[in-house]
């Protein structure tokens, strides 16, 4: 009997200090793993973020990118970090799609981490050059089937405008060559000038080259209109019935974090994206605010690697 009261004494001292340590976090500053170069998108949105989580929780929250690797390098390592809430990251359609396109990876991008919230999403946009004879995404598709060759930009093999643009040719019957760039700064100059005739990107990137007259949007990637280019009608309503495809952010840590931290910072994302300041830097970025539950963001992760796994496939793509 003295043996089991002493067990389960230690066994509440382990839960009492449990409940303090979540009660107390964060007590130091917290990294959040930016798996990308500083300047990009990602990069953008991860810094409203951190900015609220700081000024709501009373901790630095830092980002720290580690780019590399289609964002494999940042990924694996907040992988191997402790649960402990203290290292973050944010992460994206690449992270469902990287362990399909890179081979020996050390990590599961659905069993190694855990979910913590969604934070936005947008669509991508189809734009083509102006000097392209078309107006509408069918008239697109019918010119792409002709002896004038089409070919669309992105970012790169396996990239989010690669796939984006694959999966446009499956659905619509399109014929297109893929002409990819190292990076989309250069894929969107290339079609502004004409050097290749269209591509997807998103749509704060496109938007001032539209104002000019250089390129045209045709199509947005949602299964609605959205808000910033209210004109431009939805890829399924434009014809490419099933296509329903955004880019997402999402906020995650090692996998095995207390669920009272989990908590926690969803409730601080979910209060600091709320405000007014946080949601027009994100809009002025391009994107939505949307939030999730940790449940909810899990699912959505596995929904994106069913989908994208089957476009990779399609394609036979992969990345030594």
């Amino acid at each position: 009997m003295k043996k089991f009261l002493s067990v389960a004494a230690v066994a509440s001292l382990l839960v009492s200090f449990q409940v303090e340590a979540a009660d107390a976090y964060p007590s130091r500053p917290v990294r959040v793993i930016v798996p990308f170069a500083p300047g990009g998108f990602t990069d953008v949105v991860a810094r409203v973020v951190a900015q609220q989580l700081s000024s709501g929780l009373g901790q630095p929250f830092v980002i720290e990118n580690k780019p590399g690797a289609g964002s494999t390098i940042g990924t694996d390592f907040v992988a191997k970090s402790a649960p402990d809430g203290y290292t973050l990251e944010i992460v994206g359609m690449n992270h469902v799609t990287s362990h399909r396109l890179y081979k020996d990876l050390q990590y599961d991008p659905l069993k190694s981490f855990t979910p913590i919230t969604k934070l936005v999403d947008s669509p991508f946009v189809l734009f083509v050059n102006e000097s392209l004879p078309v107006n509408s995404v069918a008239e697109l598709v019918d010119l792409s089937k002709g002896d004038q060759p089409i070919r669309y930009a992105s970012s790169g093999n396996g990239s989010t405008q690669h796939l984006m643009g694959a999966l446009f040719l499956a659905k619509s019957g399109a014929k297109m060559e893929h002409v990819p760039y190292r990076g989309s700064g250069g894929a969107m100059k290339d079609l502004a000038a004409g050097f290749v005739e269209t591509g997807f990107a998103a749509v704060a990137n496109g938007l001032p080259h539209v104002k000019t007259g250089k390129i045209k949007a045709l199509g947005v990637t949602s299964a609605q209109r959205n808000a910033l280019v209210p004109t431009v009608p939805s890829l399924e309503e434009a014809g490419v019935k099933g296509y329903d495809a955004l880019i997402w952010l999402g906020l995650v840590g090692p996998a095995g974090m207390p669920t009272d931290i989990v908590t926690r910072l969803n409730d601080a994302v979910r209060t600091g994206l709320s405000k007014p300041e946080a949601r027009e830097a994100l809009a002025a970025a391009g994107v939505d605010v949307s939030l999730s539950t940790p449940d909810e963001l899990a699912q959505h992760m596995a929904r994106e690697n069913d989908m994208w796994g089957e476009v990779i496939q399609a394609i036979d793509i992969r990345i030594d």
